[in-house]
């Protein structure tokens, strides 16, 4: 990458950061010190600054330091536990996304230049001061003509040119850690981090978490006890989002909930029935639900909001989980290895025997427990340690929604200390493994098997007789590309040559060997004897070679 001083500066930047918090011998052997040229010091240091943290705290309070971009990288990452530490993965879940607000002197011409109109003629009030702020954007409270109640989402200035910038810088270290470190070799960095630039950018489209929000209001639209928020599509842009304003009681604050005489364990039993639909019917999961998010509103229904983070599960991923969930009531480890090189977490490489035995202890530890004495997020800090030993490759959208399931539970326990996850689920469980084995579960599969099969036949006789006449014209041909192939016939071509060379180097040596006695040996030699002993002393000569080579080659 062609380093700008704009770049050079940035990148200055964040080695200097990292190097203060003890991460310098580190970017030492990345070989950014003949890079970007920073004080040598950078790199030696050894006690970082605050001192008395451990390195995953540092590592996560680098990150803060550094914005935006790196925030969210960080928040991605601690979605991979096969790159990171077990503990290193549990610092970065803790990343907080909150910056200072931008002066509204800024905000507002934004917000005018992106709908094309004056603030006077788009509201009838809008408050200056922001309700929130994040790395990406801000939130202002405003009030529509109509009357409608409203929150609009700007985005920060400048954000994007930023990101971009940092997202040079990131790929430049993915490349230099890829190629300068032993552990660059073991992981695809190049590849984590074009996953996760992907991601940001189309995080930094407003109108994508528009669409998220009707498509999760869709899903629901029977489910009173849930409230999502109406967007305002002629007040949204790529940089702005206009939504409906709902209130309630944050759903961690139980005092007031209390006091507004809610019923907490209906609310846990919603929040549970909401994310059990999710995973088990939609295949689409609001992946980021923090307390801020959910709103206890009147009748015990939940108010959702921010719609920038999702996850994805399409049906076979859900099949696969479903029957994890039932191998590991059954202890049967082999099923569950099995399932994982299915979902591509783990490959046949993978030590199996070694696998199983991990998983069976951890499965003996919560085997014969009641389901409420089963915590989600002890048994996601052991699967954590068995990804990062065996480099099992889960897949984020699943680390994603095993987060999702722990911070639910988090919510459940909060609002219902005897909240048990498990018990609710498990009806929903019965019900989709039913349905896997009824005809509407398997019939669309088996349906588009026999299609293809129906398929083939219909097209079999006619490709048949085009064969058949290239064969009988001797036009025929077939193009079969085994890589090892043309290895294998070189080698041979070798060998079958150096046979042929031994056998006629013994015949011309015995043969001269045998004449030469009977040849005349007076001097002057003949023309015929010259022959014989010039024969004899090449083939001798070509023997010795042979052997040689022969000893040398090892065979």
């Amino acid at each position: 990458m062609p380093l700008t001083p704009r770049h050079l500066n940035r990148y200055r930047k964040i080695v200097e950061v990292f190097a203060r918090h003890g991460f310098g011998a580190l970017l030492g052997q990345m070989d950014l010190d003949r890079r970007i040229i920073p004080p040598r010091y950078w790199f030696r240091r050894e006690r970082p600054e605050p001192p008395g943290r451990t390195p995953a705290e540092h590592m996560r309070l680098a990150l803060e330091e550094l914005g935006p971009t790196f925030v969210k990288f960080g928040q991605i990452v601690s979605t991979r536990p096969d790159l990171l530490p077990p503990e290193f993965i549990a610092e970065l879940s803790r990343l907080q996304d909150e910056v200072p607000s931008v002066p509204w002197e800024e905000i507002k011409p934004r917000i005018e230049t992106e709908l094309g109109k004056t603030l006077e003629d788009l509201f009838a009030y809008i408050n200056p001061t922001p309700m929130a702020a994040a790395s990406l954007g801000q939130v202002h409270s405003a009030t529509l003509h109509d009357g409608q109640r409203v929150v609009i989402k700007v985005q920060r200035p400048n954000i994007r040119r930023n990101i971009n910038l940092d997202l040079d810088i990131l790929r430049d270290l993915a490349g230099l850690a890829q190629e300068n470190t032993s552990w660059g070799k073991l992981y695809d960095f190049k590849g984590v981090v074009e996953e996760f630039s992907i991601a940001l950018i189309s995080e930094l489209d407003y109108r994508r978490e528009g669409r998220n929000a009707d498509r999760f209001r869709d899903n629901f639209k029977s489910k009173p006890y849930l409230i999502i928020p109406i967007v305002y599509w002629d007040y949204t842009t790529e940089r702005v989002l206009v939504m409906e304003r709902i209130s309630g009681i944050k759903i961690n604050n139980i005092e007031a909930i209390d006091n507004a005489g809610l019923d907490r364990h209906q609310v846990a039993m919603n929040a549970a029935k909401m994310i059990i639909q999710e995973i088990m019917e939609d295949g689409y999961f609001h992946a980021d639900p923090h307390p801020g998010n959910f709103v206890v509103m009147e009748g015990d229904a939940i108010g959702i909001m921010d719609f920038g983070r999702v996850g994805y599960l399409d049906s076979s991923d859900t099949n696969i989980l479903v029957r994890l969930f039932i191998y590991a009531v059954q202890m049967d480890m082999p099923g569950i290895v099995d399932q994982l090189i299915r979902l591509g977490v783990a490959d046949e490489q993978t030590d199996r025997g070694a696998l199983e035995r991990d998983l069976r202890r951890i499965m003996h530890r919560y085997y014969g427990l009641p389901l409420n004495e089963i915590s989600v997020r002890e048994l996601i800090e052991d699967l954590t340690s068995i990804a990062f030993r065996y480099h099992l490759q889960i897949p984020s959208n699943l680390w994603l929604l095993l987060n999702t399931l722990a911070m639910m539970e988090g919510v459940g326990l909060t609002l219902d200390p005897e909240f048990d996850m498990f018990a609710v689920s498990e009806p929903y469980v019965r019900r989709f493994v039913l349905r896997m084995w009824l005809p509407t579960g398997w019939g669309p599969s088996v349906l588009r098997s026999a299609t293809d099969w129906a398929d083939l036949l219909l097209t079999f006789p006619r490709e048949s007789q085009i064969l058949l006449r290239q064969a009988t014209r001797g036009s025929f041909s077939a193009n079969i590309h085994i890589p090892e192939l043309k290895d294998a016939t070189d080698r041979l071509d070798r060998i079958t040559n150096r046979l042929i060379v031994t056998i006629l180097v013994a015949a011309i040596l015995l043969g001269s060997a045998i004449m030469i006695p009977n040849a005349d040996l007076t001097w002057p030699w003949g023309i015929i004897t010259w022959v014989l002993v010039g024969a004899f002393l090449v083939s001798f000569v070509l023997s010795l070679w042979l052997l040689w080579n022969i000893w040398r080659s090892g065979r």
